[in-house]
Order: C-alpha cells, then structure tokens, then sequence
C-alpha cells in the first residue's frame, strides 16, 4: 500500500493531500505489492497517474484482479487476463513480477488448472504464484509437478512467511484478524524464480518484525549476489511501522552488498519533534 493516512505526520508531510502519497512513497521504498488491483481493474486516468507520480527505477508488483484468481478460479480468464494486461501495459518498465494469488481452498485437485494457466502466460512479462493451501507445500506429486513446471517456465512462487506473526501473542484486534486470515506454512525456496517475491507478515511489536525481516538478510544478498532480483514487502497488523522496517532491511543488505543504490532520503516530516524507532 502507500495510501495509508495514519503514514501522514509519521512518514509523509503534516499537510499531505489525499491522493498524493505515491510520490512521496517513492522516496521511502522503490517498490509496492499495489493490492488495488486485486480489487478492482485501474481505469486509464489511475494508471496515467501512477506513471506520473513514480520514477522509472519504481517498480509495481501487481495482483492480479481477483475476479481471475477467486471468483473464475482461473477457468475461463484469457480475455480478463488480457484485458487487465492491455491496462497496464502503459507503466513500462515498472511493472515488476505479476502476482497470481490464489485462495487458501485452491488446492491439489485443481493442478490441471493451474498447470494449463502457467502454460498459457505471456512469456513478456514477469510472473509468481502465491499458494496457500497445505498440498503445495508437502513433497507431494502436485508440488513437485508444479515446481518443475515453474522452474521450466520461470515463473516463481510467493513466499509467505507468517513466522513473526505466529511467534507472539496477538495484542491487538487486528493481530488476532491476521492470524485468522493468514496461514502457517512452511517456507518453500525450491522455485522462487528470478524476481523472488518475499512477503512478510509481521506482529504488533516493531521489534519483533523487524527480527523476522532480518533473518531474510542473508538470503537476499545470495539471491543479489546470484544475480535475481528479489522483492521483500512487510506488512503489520496495522501497518504503522511498515515504512521504516522496510528501510532498516535495505541498509542492511547495502551493508553486505556496497554496490547497491541506497534508497532515497525520507521526505521531511515537518513535525518539531520528529523521533525514530531505532
């Protein structure tokens, strides 16, 4: 996300103007999930505006509308695909990888979907899938019929990792809405293809996500060093401290690999008594 108001007076100016945050999010983090689309197609005047609020080095890492993931269950989606393809195609370059996520209730008896859905997608654009439920994730025929398929075409898969939201106790409603929604599963490194997608899901306690995201350290910097492009996104219960967590990680990796850019300097908050969480 970056339209999120309780960011204004934290991480973007007091007097921040609805409608206005991209362009200040670009000088906080180079890239987003952007789960507007999940929700709903852009119209040609959003994507105009998206184009114009963010530099070329910006990189979207959409979803795809869920009317093809969740409510067509991939059956039947070439137009809607395409159409959502057509859509986009103006942001150029900052489109990153697509993401296909798909519903924890997708599961193995829906390979055959899935496997002629993968064959299906246009070789020019950069793809994941995100999988939620349990037989994906078990060695079994179905996982390993769709990692070699991945590999083959690839395609990467979404790594989730709810390891900080399980590793304390909810203190918050929200919290406790996170872990309701989100599942445990086991982290899966075989396919994450060549623009691996890392998604975060942190706990009420800036700390203890922040030690969940570092533990992502080494493993970027192999990934970098290997010549991927990784993308590591984090997301709180409330999300307050989100901004600052993802900078913390990307010093870090600066620190192992000098030659990456930094990112940009945070834009001025304008409050007189600006603190820091670390």
């Amino acid at each position: 996300m970056w339209a999120h108001r309780p960011w204004v007076g934290r991480f973007y100016p007091q007097r921040t103007r609805a409608g206005t945050e991209l362009g200040l999010y670009t000088k906080l983090c180079n890239a987003v999930e952007g789960n507007t689309t999940f929700y709903a197609e852009p119209s040609s005047d959003t994507i105009q505006r998206w184009l114009d609020q963010t530099p070329p080095s910006f990189r979207f890492a959409f979803k795809l509308p869920r009317e093809i993931t969740h409510d067509r269950r991939l059956n039947d989606v070439a137009r809607p695909v395409r159409s959502f393809l057509n859509t986009i195609e103006p942001l150029g370059n900052r489109v990153g990888p697509l993401q296909v996520q798909l519903p924890p209730a997708f599961e193995p008896g829906g390979l055959p979907v899935l496997l002629a859905f993968i064959r299906r997608l246009p070789a020019d654009w950069k793809w994941t899938v995100e999988l939620r439920h349990p037989g994906f994730f078990d060695g079994s025929a179905a996982h390993r019929e769709l990692d070699e398929l991945l590999v083959e075409r690839g395609v990467g898969r979404v790594v989730l990792d709810t390891r900080p939201l399980y590793a304390a106790p909810a203190r918050s409603e929200a919290a406790s809405d996170e872990r309701r929604n989100k599942p445990k599963l086991p982290i899966s490194l075989d396919a994450v293809g060549p623009h691996p997608i890392i998604r975060v899901i942190g706990q009420d306690s800036p700390d203890g996500t922040l030690q969940g995201l570092l533990a992502w350290v080494p493993q970027l910097v192999e990934w970098i060093s290997e010549g991927r492009t990784p993308y590591l996104f984090v997301h709180q219960p409330e999300n307050i401290d989100s901004p600052a967590l993802a900078r913390h990680v990307h010093a870090e990796v600066c620190r192992h690999l000098p030659h990456l850019d930094p990112l940009p300097e945070a834009p001025d908050v304008e409050e007189p008594e600006q603190t820091s969480m670390f």
